[in-house]
């Protein structure tokens, strides 16, 4: 049973889908609304899979607990957010981006898609709506050319 945290300020949205995610089969090891208590949980847990949102409580961003939980563990990171559109992600930052809202359905998907990077490297899943996967940064002085 795979181990998940959910990084989320929305108490509705983070209680819904923590009932969803157990009765789907995974161990949720805690809910955070902040960075701080993000990390806290991360530390005691060492969770398998991060759920998160990228704008938090507090005035925090999702992408700073990523890179703290990559320090003791390589962890599955999907953003969850209705935000996506205003953050640069890469996959430095994590493996993939599902839009809020979103169907329960494609949450499982991209939670799959995101296990099998993790274990793998790689994904043959067909993306659900709504889904994309975190490229690599541009590197500095290489424009794209389209």
């Amino acid at each position: 049973m795979l181990n998940i945290l959910i990084v989320e300020d929305d108490l509705m949205i983070a209680d819904m889908t923590e009932a969803f995610l157990i009765a789907s089969g995974y161990d949720v090891c805690g809910i955070a609304r902040t960075v701080n208590k993000a990390l806290a949980l991360a530390a005691e847990h060492l969770p398998d899979l991060a759920l998160i949102d990228l704008r938090l409580a507090e005035g925090g961003l999702g992408t700073d607990v990523a890179p703290q939980l990559q320090r003791r563990k390589r962890t599955g990171i999907l953003y969850v957010s209705g935000n996506a559109m205003q953050f640069d992600l890469t996959s430095d930052d994590g493996d993939g981006c599902l839009v809020k809202p979103y169907l329960t359905r494609d949450l499982l998907c991209s939670l799959s898609i995101v296990t099998d990077i993790v274990t793998t490297g790689a994904s043959t899943q067909i993306h659900p709506r709504g889904f994309k996967l975190l490229k690599p940064p541009i590197p500095d002085g290489i424009a794209s050319h389209g």
